[in-house]
């Protein structure tokens, strides 16, 4: 039985799917304007986790992703310019060639984290028309205004506005300290802005309302709805999209169809570093190609995140990241050996898959599920091939590529090689103490050496 921590509940709650054995699940993609870094990318892997744990329980999963290239303003309270004209105008080129490539970025990015793809991508600049549809719906029951700028949203229309962050809203309005400018509420929020300007941006459209384009927030009600219908199973994001953009999509949803938008909500917690969120803001942190130009497997990074529940903060330092990268590279060392070994033994299957099915079903608790694993891949006593197979059936759920480890080529130098061969003739002499000088010589060069009944074997530091 699989539970799941839902946002607007504030509980832990037994998934129940609209629809006997299929999930339709969304999740806000990227704001492709610039490279994701990798508190971005802990998200996703919250995502892919959340997905696989779904299939791993037997669900038909359809997986809808946004791609926001349009309209995202450099504020989530709908001030400041549109990133992706922002960012078009700072590289000096097409607002479309900006999207396409750090699209192809992105995905590139999930392919190394081993992170599977939605199965409909879906660019608001190709869903206009949809989410001038829901603007109108709205538009006709009386829950937008027109200023200068745009049409907004009227959130004292909607009584549960605020409803998934718990927001005092009676506090908010009574706090009033910014120039709302011909904003009637400080929650109010854009779905459409006008073109200061003809011509003067990329990416404009005609609509009833006037020439502009979307705000950020609609396109997500729009694009999850046409791809899931509403009500739709599971909602995700991160922690930041709680308080205003997740807020605003069920405002803006449940007034124009009236009824519920989403049954479960899910948020994963920010990558921190020094205590602080990871931002862009901020100078950003490393994206997954930094980190792999400085020696580390982006799965090491995977396997970090892994470690840590979704719903918790992750403290990210190199330290912490070296410290996941020998873990990982220790399991890795074990599982290359288990594909070798032919120990028979007994069949403990049945047992440290239930400890693995209560693990992943207990929202999630990977950080649990990956000490199930660990134990299993130690428990000499488990019949090797039975023990592997199992291995490889509870990575369906964590994504580390055990079915492709193997044994990496190694390039050893010539002053290795003689060193080996000096060593082979000290034991064949029974010379032990000059055999363990000459094995901490070759540690030195990088390269450890273990004694194994077929001789000696010589792996990378």
């Amino acid at each position: 039985m699989l539970k799941v921590f839902n946002t607007l509940t504030r509980k832990k709650e037994e998934f129940k799917p609209i629809k006997k054995g299929k999930v339709g699940f969304y999740s806000c993609g990227p704001t492709v304007y610039w490279f994701q870094h990798i508190g971005n990318l802990r998200t996703y892997i919250f995502n892919d986790i959340l997905k696989r744990v779904l299939k791993y329980n037997g669900y038909e999963v359809k997986h809808v992703m946004n791609v926001t290239d349009v309209g995202h303003l450099t504020s989530d309270a709908d001030e400041g310019e549109d990133k992706m004209e922002k960012a078009a105008a700072k590289e000096g080129k097409k607002a479309e060639d900006i999207a396409n490539f750090y699209l192809k970025v992105f995905r590139e990015d999930m392919n190394k984290l081993n992170i599977i793809e939605p199965d409909v991508w879906c660019k608001a600049t190709e869903h206009i028309k949809e989410q001038i549809e829901l603007i109108e719906k709205l538009e006709k029951k009386g829950y937008t205004y027109k200023t200068a700028d745009g049409i907004y949203f009227d959130t004292s229309k909607f009584k549960d506005y605020g409803k998934l962050a718990l927001l005092n809203i009676e506090g908010l309005r009574a706090g009033k300290r910014i120039d709302m400018g011909e904003k009637k509420n400080k929650t109010d929020f854009a779905l459409w802005k006008f073109s200061e300007e003809a011509g003067k941006r990329q990416q404009e459209w005609e609509s009833p309302f006037g020439l502009g384009y979307p705000g950020w927030h609609i396109e997500c009600s729009a694009m999850s709805t046409k791809y899931l219908g509403q009500p739709f199973d599971i909602h995700t994001g991160g922690e930041d999209h709680i308080p205003i953009h997740h807020t605003n999509e069920i405002a803006q949803s449940e007034c124009a169809l009236g009824k519920k938008f989403v049954n479960y909500w899910m948020h994963g917690a920010f990558l921190l570093f020094k205590g602080e969120k990871v931002s862009k803001s901020k100078g950003g942190l490393y994206t997954i190609s930094e980190l792999q130009e400085q020696g580390y497997d982006p799965l090491t990074y995977r396997y970090m995140c892994l470690l840590t529940h979704y719903k918790k903060g992750l403290n990210f330092t190199l330290d912490n990241l070296d410290a996941a990268k020998t873990a990982y590279e220790r399991l890795k060392r074990k599982v290359i050996e288990l594909k070798k070994e032919e120990h028979k033994g007994n069949d403990e299957s049945k047992k440290y898959e239930e400890e693995f099915l209560s693990a992943v079903n207990d929202d999630l608790n990977i950080p649990l599920a990956v000490q199930v694993t660990l134990k299993l891949l130690d428990d000499f006593y488990f019949d090797s091939k039975k023990k592997l197979k199992l291995l490889e059936k509870f990575d369906e759920v964590l994504g580390l590529g055990i079915k492709d480890m193997k044994e990496d080529k190694l390039d050893i130098p010539n002053e290795v090689n003689k060193l080996l061969k000096d060593r082979e003739n000290a034991r064949k002499n029974k010379d032990w103490e000059e055999s363990d000088n000459i094995r901490e010589e070759i540690k030195k060069l990088g390269f450890a050496v273990e004694d194994k009944p077929e001789g000696q074997r010589l792996s990378k530091i």
